[in-house]
């Protein structure tokens, strides 16, 4: 590795952690894939063991000792080194365990590579907080999951702190995004679904929901459950284009649950462990 001490905080290199937004860092090389920061050393290493590239790392100084792994796996690759109060500057806030990590993204698989192999998988609908994308693919790899399809209106697994909630697990377990043109969701994806075996499970709070303990539910070989964006759940066409509409049975007059919350239930409940 190359450690080069910040002096100049306006250098060319920089810029892909002090001035690109999450947004920018993705589409950074249209149409190529484009980069993104992962931060923390769990979160960097989950990513490297999953295939992903470094470009470079950002460091306080103190963490050079303590992320000597990590760095011993890469090559040539520039370390920028500063004290905290720099970086801070720097950057605006603190980083978060000391270390951050340009990676290259990877070009995702399709509906039917993600689904290759797979008994159960989840799927977010218009998901639009990192912190719930974080924790749902978290419960997701934690609960049975095989995989993980977003439509195209959530937010990004590889956003900083959707993969760092996640704690790196949006780096072990397959995902895919749905393109955002009409007509790609929810029908022409559940049909493609149906096509491979799967029966659809809408999560929503409907009169006619089956339980979520349902023996002819919980016997299916493949399911794929389907989670909607806080608030509003899933759209009324998503729930009619679905085998089973499944709701959570609640005490205490409460009408709902955070959606990684609903996801945690309802991954433990359906998951792969829970198959056989």
């Amino acid at each position: 590795m190359q450690i080069i001490d910040i002096t100049n905080l306006n250098i060319p290199e920089l810029t892909i952690y002090t001035e690109l937004s999450e947004k920018q860092l993705a589409t950074i090389y249209e149409p190529k894939q484009g980069l993104f920061i992962a931060e923390s050393p769990k979160v960097i290493e989950r990513a490297l063991d999953g295939g992903y590239e470094a470009v470079s790392f950002l460091a306080e100084r103190g963490q050079l000792t303590q992320a000597e792994g990590i760095f011993k796996r890469m090559g040539d690759i520039p370390v920028y080194v500063a004290e905290d109060e720099v970086l801070s500057k720097l950057t605006g806030y603190h980083l978060t365990r000391g270390l951050w990590c340009a990676m290259r993204r990877k070009t995702l698989p399709t509906v039917e590579e993600v689904c290759q192999g797979a008994k159960r998988i989840a799927i977010l609908e218009e998901v639009v907080n990192p912190t719930n994308v974080g924790a749902l693919f978290r419960c997701a790899a934690a609960l049975g999951m095989d995989a993980v399809i977003l439509t195209g209106g959530c937010s990004d697994p590889l956003y900083r702190r959707a993969s760092r909630v996640s704690m790196g697990t949006v780096f072990q377990i397959p995902w895919m995004v749905l393109p955002k043109d009409d007509g790609i969701w929810p029908r022409q994806t559940i049909y493609e679904l149906e096509q491979l075996g799967f029966k659809t499970v809408a999560m929503a709070l409907k009169e006619d929901s089956v339980g979520i303990d349902d023996p002819q539910l919980n016997s299916e070989k493949k399911l794929a459950v389907i989670l909607g964006t806080e608030g509003d759940g899933l759209s009324s066409d998503t729930i009619a284009d679905c085998d089973y509409t499944v709701m959570i049975p609640m005490s205490h007059g409460v009408d709902s649950l955070n959606v990684a919350a609903a996801g945690a239930v309802t991954f433990w409940q359906l998951g792969n462990h829970r198959a056989d």
